[in-house]
This record gives C-alpha cells, structure tokens and sequence, in this order.
C-alpha cells in the first residue's frame, strides 16, 4: 500500500485493545511471530526513494500512515526513531500520521529540534474504550504537536470524547471494529455516539469498518471479510467532515507549496463505498482492483 511505512516490524502487547492484534494474526499467518521486532530493510527509507527521474515517489502532499505493524514509541526501537524522525525531517512536503497507544513516551522520544511541533506531523493516540481514552488523552492534549487526532480502534468498549473536543485540539477522530480471531463486538450505538460528538464540534469523523462481529438494532451480524466491513461502515452514513486541516507543506528551502503543486488523491471503483475514503490516500493504481 502506497500510503504505509513500516521502518520497524513487530510489537509488545500493551493493553486490552492488544488481545486480538491483527499483526499478530497476520504474521502467525506467515508463520512469523508477532513479537520478533527488527527494523525494515527495504523500507525504511521508503518516502525518501527516488523513480528512475530522480522524483521522489511519495509525491508532495501525500498522506502517510507511520509504523502500521509496530508502535513508533515502542521502547524496542528507540534506537531507530532519531532516523525515522530524520526521514520525516527531510520531507517537510508530505503528511505524516504517528499512531500509539504509549503516548506516555512521547515527549522523551522527540527530536531536539521538535520545538512547538512540526507541521507535516500528525499525532493519534489508540483509544478502545472510555478507560484508555481518560488515561491518554490528557496526555495527547498536553504535548507540543501541530495536528492531534483519535483512533478508536479497536471498539470494544462505548467511548465519549465530548469533552476533549472543546480543546479545540483534535481534528479528527476514526473509529472501526476489531478483526480476524478472537474479534469483541463492535456497537453501532457506540458508533451513532461518537459521531453526534464529533458533529457537535464540527470535527472530522470516520468509521472505516464494522469489525467481524457488528451489533445493530440489537441484532449481531458476522462479517468476516473487511471488504464487506468497510463498505457497510460507509453505507451507515456515518463519516462526517468537519473543519479542514490546516496543513502547512513546504519544500525543502521551507517555501511554502501551494495547494495546485500538492498531490490530489484519485479514486478506484473499490473505493466509491470504501469507509476509509474520506481519510486515505487514494488509490495506488496496483491493478489489482481488475
């Protein structure tokens, strides 16, 4: 996937949104182990690779997500981070999206020259229940970033945010299911919650999947495939967009780019009933959609 990059692989189970992780499933697949935690060999350096023109293939403005199969904070790779930061550094151009669950670690684990925040930066903090939205927020809240958001996921438990939206802080909150062995039920009254909570404050919400075991009406659906998942997320109807994110991209010499140079994503037919849509980087153009 184009909007990814993993410089590390792997991770420690945390907390209880960690039951059921789906790297963990994923690489037990592969018969791998979850646990083994090493830093990416082709990919590291992946927004920094160039095509046969000396262009960069991450073009300015795209969006991408950072550490999807680890935790940026995890402890075990805190001697790779001041590199990953480097690479960040080197593309003030390009949107990058940090997501974790240690978001006591963060302020120790930043670059010196962080000052109030970079602004192609990103923080989410994992929020699965209300018990880790009140421990983490306030921390989130507290730190020098940009640009704040929340990830509930996995949704095990109902979460109400109503009162860290009147920070003013986040810009966006997303929320999905849990996946793959083990899944806990996902509530679309959780959901509905969530959502009149964002609109209220006029703040971006996304509901990028229903999870395995979906609970509507009072009846519990199964559904298996995350193709299904996301397009039933986005039939709900429940993403909203709120005020826009206010990205200040420049270019190397710190020229700000104006909006026509920057990357506009494009969009598959899989797309058009993709929960995500509203928060991906569009389409890659793999051909594997057919």
């Amino acid at each position: 996937m184009h909007d990814i990059w993993n410089p590390w692989h792997g991770c420690v189970k945390y907390s209880e949104g960690c039951d059921n992780c789906y790297m963990y499933f994923l690489d037990k697949a592969r018969n791998k182990n979850g646990r083994d935690i090493y830093r990416t060999k082709q990919g590291f350096y992946y927004p920094l690779q160039k095509d046969k023109f000396g262009n960069y293939k991450v073009k300015s403005g795209e969006l991408i997500r950072v550490c999807m199969t680890s935790d940026f904070f995890l402890k075990e790779a805190d001697e790779w981070r001041m590199e990953a930061w480097s690479v960040m550094r080197h593309r003030p151009d390009v949107k990058f999206f940090l997501l974790t669950k240690r978001i006591e670690r963060v302020r120790e684990c930043l670059p010196k020259d962080w000052g109030n925040g970079w602004e192609n930066v990103m923080l989410n903090v994992t929020c699965e229940n209300q018990r880790r939205a009140d421990e983490r927020i306030p921390i989130l809240l507290s730190l020098p970033f940009k640009h704040k958001g929340i990830m509930v996921a996995p949704f095990i438990g109902e979460v109400s945010v109503d009162e860290y939206l009147k920070s003013g802080q986040l810009e966006q909150v997303i929320c999905g299911g849990e996946n793959y062995d083990g899944a806990r039920p996902c509530n679309f009254d959780w959901v509905k919650n969530l959502q009149a909570e964002c609109k209220s404050a006029n703040v971006t919400f996304c509901f990028i999947e229903t999870g395995t075991v979906f609970i509507k009406d009072g009846k519990t659906y199964l559904m298996p495939k995350k193709q299904l998942q996301s397009e039933m997320a986005y039939k709900s109807g429940m993403n909203f967009i709120g005020k826009p994110i206010n990205w200040k991209l420049c270019d190397r010499f710190g020229d700000t780019i104006p909006k026509s140079k920057l990357y506009v994503p494009h969009y598959g037919k899989n797309c058009e009933k993709c929960g995500s849509r509203p928060i991906c980087n569009g389409c890659s153009d793999c051909g594997k959609c057919g």
